[in-house]
């Protein structure tokens, strides 16, 4: 190379070009979010369903929650399946056939006239849900333009909303005019499968203007400072809170219209309205824990999350009725900041898995919650479903394991 000869130029990035990467792409996360309210409003509809198929068909506590059981676990048998295949061949259009099934299901369900096919039903809607979240979940981390835990966040809110949903709507419409009306709910099904279709297209396209080395390139990038046992370690300690989590809100978001209406003598609207405030604050406290966790860091989210609810949890059993709609509000918001910590937290740990990482903990946080469902069904019929609401607290003294979670490289230290 001569003196005079300048080296070669490098191509420059396009700072235009670079603030788009960067910009968190909202119409598609709020698309996604919105398909999220309408799917598990509908999904909602099955535990805000329980008292009146207990009173149909003369269902016990235990036969209650293995309607649970059959929901979730078909979600958690399959969701880490659906993630580990879509990591490999992701099927854009899935989102749309996931809400299919939740269609199927739904449809089946307001023409149930036997406990096996209520089980059935049931169970259709957990396959919806195994084959939407994973995928969903990764087309928000892709269009989050690098702010996973708002993101991730802001489309669990779509479903919290709809969880929120469900009963309300349940007490207006369900319980007045009974099962079979769960019918008319089909169109949001439809609704969401339009909508789906069109993300599914941008998803893509999206996808179409990656070159594979630079796919390959964003998927190692971040490789894991930690070792495999470390990892391991981790990922354990993520499973546990959930469980603790998980099993603690089975007993509110199952029985907790069972449990006001036993030991306040509500009637069933009432108990439904107490339910849905308990949701929204689900709502309220998922947007919290998803930006506090970018600023912060998913570990200190997670130890306010499950330490911080246990003091309301232990008051709640013991309160009046309007104390115990105070609780269990607080005690919703608490928990709910948790999950995005800990879903972006093991995305982290395990870069290019985002699938199989959504799918699994989407999928331990439907089964962990179906078996807690049933085990606490029994528990109920052998003592009280106000022992329930005794035993259950202590499940979040778990959250000491959170001590044990490794600080990743990078991870935000707290702030002033």
């Amino acid at each position: 190379m001569s003196a005079g000869t300048a080296p070669a130029a490098t191509p420059a990035v396009s700072p235009a070009s670079t603030a788009s990467a960067n910009t968190t792409t909202f119409a598609v996360i709020l698309s996604l979010s919105f398909c999220h309210l309408l799917n598990d409003m509908m999904q909602s509809l099955v535990p805000a369903l329980y008292p009146i198929l207990k009173e149909n068909y003369v269902l016990s506590f235990g036969q209650v929650g293995l309607i649970t059981l059959a929901f979730q676990c078909t979600a958690s048998m399959l969701q880490p399946l659906v993630g580990l295949y879509t990591d490999k061949k992701p099927q854009p259009y899935s989102l749309m056939v996931g809400m299919g099934f939740t269609l199927v299901g739904l449809l089946m369900m307001s023409r149930a006239d036997s406990y096996p096919m209520i089980l059935l039903a049931a169970a259709l809607i957990g396959m919806g849900s195994s084959v939407f979240h994973p995928e969903a979940s990764r087309v928000a981390r892709m269009a989050s333009g690098g702010r996973y835990g708002l993101a991730q966040s802001l489309f669990q809110v779509g479903g919290n909303m709809g969880s929120a949903a469900g009963p309300l709507l349940a007490a207006f419409i369900v319980v007045p005019h009974g099962q079979h009306s769960i019918v008319w709910f089909s169109a949001a099904a439809l609704v969401a499968m339009f909508v789906l279709f069109q993300v599914g297209g941008w998803y893509g396209r999206r996808r179409a203007e990656q070159k594979p080395v630079a796919r390959k390139a964003a998927a190692t990038a971040a490789a894991p400072a930690l070792s495999r046992k470390r990892v391991t370690l981790a990922v354990a300690i993520l499973v546990a809170l959930l469980f603790s989590k998980n099993v603690y809100s089975a007993s509110l978001g199952s029985y907790f219209t069972l449990y006001l209406m036993a030991r306040f003598g509500i009637d069933v609207a009432t108990a439904q309205l107490y339910l849905f405030a308990f949701l929204v604050g689900i709502v309220g406290g998922t947007i919290l824990g998803g930006a506090v966790g970018d600023k912060v860091g998913r570990i200190p989210v997670m130890w306010f999350s499950i330490l911080g609810a246990l003091p309301f949890a232990l008051m709640l059993p013991y309160a009046s009725l309007f104390w115990t709609g105070v609780l269990a509000v607080l005690v919703a918001m608490i928990m709910a900041s948790a999950f995005s910590a800990i879903l972006v937290y093991a995305q982290e740990l395990m870069p290019g898995r985002v699938g199989l990482v959504a799918g699994m903990f989407f999928g331990f946080s439907f089964g962990l919650g179906g078996l807690g469902a049933a085990a606490l069904g029994e528990l109920a019929d052998w003592t009280s479903i106000e022992t329930v609401y005794k035993v259950t607290p202590f499940l979040l003294l778990l959250g000491i394991l959170t001590a044990f979670l490794p600080r990743q490289p990078g991870e935000p230290r707290n702030t002033r």
